[in-house]
């Protein structure tokens, strides 16, 4: 992959490498999700990516976050985020009713669909960090861990809304916002990073030997205690704990990431195209029975190879040429004529 400039030290060149690196990963994780169950490498696999792919994709939110928080900018964020989760909600369920004719089928914009629940989140962290915006970052931080700690323990749906979510995953928002460009800081290419790539490694041989023992439920955040299986009063222990895992997972992956801007920071400047789109193609393809014909875990390369392809492909110019409209509408039409309509009635 050709290196275009050599802005080593330029700290969004790096997150936007991340954030690519990211997508990937989501997409990988998704296709590999229908075989976990027959293939011990899948699953393997499947959750030492989510030790780290959703805590680092909302580091890297909180980042980008930090220009574009309050104001008009802030304003247009929160609309766009909005407009894309009601948009995409109707569009997924629709596929839902007219293609693969899913009995008792509804739509409800209280349950995100598939990975929509980032857009819920997304939404109510900013809302949440412009609240706290006059606290101390540790008291931010210390709070959200409080909060992702304590949200178990409520006797709510966890799924409704992305609830549990959006306070589980709350720290790692105000991580990337507070605390982001001093990390990056702290990211050096020496040899200690060659060191925490080969940790990295380590998290998977040990998931995979048995000697991190991880549960899908917990790694997702999406449910309670109670709905983990866990009512009793020292749960929060384990959420605990299991922040402990993905905060040590998140800082050794990073380690894999290139300072270097390259395809790969264009490309991860269009992650938000990978990100809505790909539920379509990876729905297609559990609909069309084709993991029904792998008997092996051999296919495991192929798939990834093909999710990486998929991210690759959605993440091209002409895609967000064709579908900008659509998931980056141009708002200040509306507000030109909302604000002629207020002039004309007053």
């Amino acid at each position: 992959m050709n290196i275009r400039t050599t802005h080593r030290d330029d700290p969004d060149s790096f997150f936007y490498n991340l954030r690519f690196m990211l997508i990937v990963c989501v997409l990988v994780g998704n296709a590999l999700e229908p075989i976990i169950t027959r293939f011990a490498g899948a699953e393997t696999l499947f959750l030492w990516i989510y030790t780290f792919h959703m805590p680092l994709f909302v580091w890297v939110t909180g980042y980008f976050a930090r220009h574009t928080l309050q104001g008009e900018s802030g304003k247009r964020v929160l609309q766009h985020i909005a407009i894309q989760y009601v948009l995409f909600q109707s569009l997924y369920a629709l596929m839902d009713f007219t293609v693969f004719h899913t009995p008792h089928m509804r739509l409800s914009f209280f349950a995100p669909y598939l990975l929509l629940w980032f857009l819920a989140s997304h939404f109510c962290w900013r809302l949440l960090l412009r609240v706290t915006l006059s606290w101390k970052p540790i008291y931010r931080l210390i709070g959200s861990i409080i909060l992702g700690i304590i949200v178990g323990y409520l006797p709510v749906d966890g799924f409704w809304l992305s609830f549990c979510r959006t306070f589980v995953f709350l720290p790692f928002f105000i991580i990337g916002y507070d605390y982001g460009t001093a990390i990056r800081s702290h990211i050096k290419s020496n040899w200690s990073r060659y060191v925490a790539a080969l940790f990295s490694v380590g998290v998977l041989i040990l998931i995979g030997v048995g000697g991190i023992p991880l549960s899908p439920g917990w790694l997702l955040g999406s449910m309670t205690y109670a709905e983990l299986g866990h009512s009793e009063w020292y749960a929060g222990i384990y959420r605990l704990g299991m922040y402990g895992v993905q905060f040590g997972s998140a800082a050794l992956f990073l380690a894999w990431v290139p300072t270097l801007t390259s395809r790969i920071t264009e490309m991860g400047r269009r992650t938000l195209y990978v990100f809505l789109l790909h539920g379509f193609l990876v729905r297609l393809v559990i609909w069309s029975g084709v993991y029904n014909y792998m008997e092996s875990s051999l296919y495991i390369p192929v798939i990834i190879a093909i999710a990486v392809l998929f991210a690759v492909m959605l993440a091209h110019p002409g895609v967000r040429h064709t579908f900008r409209p659509l998931i980056e509408p141009n708002l200040s039409r509306f507000t030109f004529h909302r604000q002629e309509v207020s002039k004309r009635s007053a």
